[in-house]
């Protein structure tokens, strides 16, 4: 199947948020204290969640675009070429401090283990680099990092705005957003939703392979059905990210919100059984034939929500 495009022609898609260079390795278990485990198959990318997002949008949209915040170091000077190798547009900000890193360990039951260096840099409202005039009549934007000025700017921006609990100091000051997904599993994000849920007119809350459920505004609930993957797990890392970009797509293409979550969920089940989080992301061509998402997307909307 084909997304339904907007006013004939793709979404235009966004990331706002942050980037990290992370190595990743494969493990047959995360080292115990004390214990010396040898890692195998090692690599890099930039990634982290805006860097993820941002690369699973372009993929479904043909371009993305992240603006951001990157160290002026080696690692933010090789974060832009490489990104946009993977279809995405970076406008960034280069600070005098470290782009942040980390290690992720992939063990023997395809789960990551992730130790991040450093502080995360963020892009901020007053940032005149970022062109934020550019975002004017996006589709959807996606936000996982930066101050409260550059998510006024998205929300000011952006027919749908998406965001992650792990924004944290962006959110709380009154900014609404169409839509704010976190994992259910996780006691930070869950704890920043505790502080700033009613800020969201859905809260989605995935579960892994047990699909997840939201709630409305109006205080309807409801549930999605978890992806079976096309192929064996080889790596949990950029699931969740590939997930929320999925649904930030799909509300920006018109789909209605059973039909965005089964979106994401299949972003999510694809990026599962590929190494790192690019090596296997649902693509636009993915979905052509498809009649799946279509399907669940003319489901009736819950409780009269709407993004637009």
């Amino acid at each position: 199947m084909t997304l339904p495009a907007v006013n004939g022609r793709q979404p235009k898609v966004a990331v706002v948020g942050h980037v990290e260079w992370v190595q990743f390795a494969r493990v047959p278990h995360v080292p115990r204290a004390g214990e010396v485990v040898h890692a195998s198959e090692p690599f890099e990318e930039p990634a982290g969640g805006g860097a993820v997002a941002a690369v699973q949008l372009a993929r479904l949209a043909g371009a993305s675009v992240l603006l951001t915040a990157l160290g002026d170091d080696d690692y933010g000077h090789r974060t832009q070429p490489r990104m946009e190798e993977l279809g995405v547009q970076v406008r960034a900000r280069l600070l005098d401090a470290p782009t942040r890193r980390a290690v992720t360990l992939v063990d023997d039951r395809r789960e990551r283990t992730i130790t991040t260096f450093g502080e995360r840099l963020e892009p901020r409202g007053e940032d005149r680099e970022l062109e934020w005039q550019g975002l004017a009549g996006a589709d959807a934007v996606y936000f996982t990092a930066g101050d409260e000025g550059a998510l006024r700017a998205a929300r000011e921006a952006a027919r749908v705005l998406v965001a992650s609990p792990r924004a944290r100091h962006a959110l709380g000051h009154g900014v609404p957003v169409d839509a704010l997904v976190l994992s259910a599993d996780d006691p930070i994000e869950r704890e920043q939703l505790a502080r700033v849920g009613d800020e969201a007119d859905v809260v989605v809350l995935t579960e892994g392979e047990h699909g997840g459920r939201y709630r409305t505004r109006s205080g309807e609930t409801g549930r999605w059905q978890p992806v079976t993957p096309p192929g064996e797990p080889v790596d949990a890392y950029g699931c969740g990210d590939s997930f929320a970009a999925g649904v930030t797509y799909g509300l920006g293409a018109g789909l209605e919100l059973a039909g965005a979550l089964a979106l994401g969920a299949r972003c999510g089940a694809v990026c599962l059984t590929g190494r790192g989080p690019y090596g296997r992301q649902l693509t636009a061509e993915d979905l052509r034939g498809s009649s799946a998402v279509m399907a669940s997307g003319r489901a009736r909307r819950p409780g009269g929500w709407s993004p637009v």
